[in-house]
């Protein structure tokens, strides 16, 4: 008879395996060493990094390169509060990582794209990969150099094999989404002429408009962003001194019926906005009205059978046909909580430390 010790052991075994299958498969990091010699460091004069993992069978020769997110550091202060942190310094970065929703390698979990190479650039100089400033104050030791770091990694994965690329996506998370805006048209330069690239911005798009506390700060932010280089604009630590919105911003059944109305009209500022770059066929938009913060790197908001969907389809098979352009896919929800595809994403905080 089985012993109660091992069958405990066994259930433990299980628990963890089915983690691992959730999380996705584990990716080693990938430390760019030479980028140093070449200014390309992070906030604390480290070399950059991302992971690597390669692509098989017919997709040897298409790549997805994700930038990671991580909010922004406006000024020295608070770039010296993420200087020792996974967020300034590959000191500090997870080793290995692991790969799911659009960059899994499980044709069930991302069938369009699960054979490609699939890149992880890490996010380490809180401009969203904008700064190139030259001089180093000796007092802090802070580098600004995030421009560096894109051109430097991306120089590094062209050895690699992106320079023969088909097929390619830049895509990336809150700042890293900002990041995909911002460098999409170089990235589609650095490839072949007759390659197919296209950019994937994920909850990058932050528009110009007040929050809670009635301020504009986000112009006046970017500002401090951009003068000191080179997930939450609608209820920043400044505008919210007594944390009410804290609650709110990690789980949205914690909202009080005024919190929800502000949300509610910060998303008609947000089409608004999003209505003024105008549409072409070459353009998508998948915008649902869940409360989540970025969805193509999880598995749950990624692809599976319980995902958020727009017009029966889910993000992922909406950028599938997007990018090989089998259909157009442009959907906006309506407001919340009308999407009963919709999942209550509760955030933590030590997963999102920008909040």
């Amino acid at each position: 008879m089985e012993s109660p010790r091992i069958s405990q052991w066994l259930n433990l075994l299980v628990c963890v395996l089915l983690l691992l299958k959730a999380e996705g498969d584990f990716v080693p990091i990938t430390i760019v060493e030479k980028a140093v010699s070449k200014g390309a460091v992070c906030l604390d004069g480290s070399p950059p990094a991302y992971h690597f993992d390669k692509g098989f069978g017919e997709g040897t020769k298409n790549w997805i390169v994700h930038i990671e997110g991580g909010g922004w550091c406006n000024d020295v202060n608070s770039c010296l509060d993420r200087k020792d942190s996974r967020l300034g310094s590959s000191k500090h970065m997870d080793e290995p990582l692991g790969f799911s929703g659009i960059l899994s390698n499980d044709q069930q979990l991302n069938p369009d794209f699960y054979n490609w190479n699939r890149v992880k650039v890490r996010y380490c100089d809180g401009s969203s990969f904008t700064g190139d400033v030259e001089d180093v104050d000796q007092s802090t030791n802070l580098h600004f150099r995030g421009a560096r770091i894109f051109a430097a990694v991306m120089e590094e994965l062209l050895a690699k094999g992106l320079d023969n690329a088909e097929n390619a996506i830049l895509s990336g998370c809150s700042a890293g989404g900002l990041t995909t805006i911002l460098h999409c048209d170089r990235f589609k330069t650095l490839l072949p002429t007759v390659a197919r690239v296209k950019c994937v911005p994920d909850a990058g798009f932050f528009i110009h408009a007040k929050d809670i506390s009635g301020t504009e700060r986000i112009e006046e932010y970017y500002s401090q962003v951009v003068s000191t280089h080179i997930r939450y604009i609608l209820a920043p630590g400044e505008a919210d001194p007594h944390g009410l919105w804290q609650s709110c911003k990690l789980d949205i059944n914690k909202c009080s019926p005024d919190q929800l109305s502000i949300i509610q009209d910060f998303r008609t500022k947000f089409l608004k906005a999003l209505n003024v770059e105008g549409s072409s066929r070459s353009k998508g938009v998948f915008i649902d009205s869940c409360y989540a913060h970025c969805q193509t790197e999880n598995q749950e908001t990624w692809f599976n059978s319980e995902s958020p969907q727009l017009a029966n389809t889910t993000i992922a098979k909406a950028v599938g046909e997007w990018f090989y352009d089998r259909s157009p896919f442009n959907h906006i929800d309506c407001t919340y909580p009308c999407n009963p595809t919709c999942r209550n994403r509760v955030l933590d905080l030590k997963d999102h430390p920008e909040i």
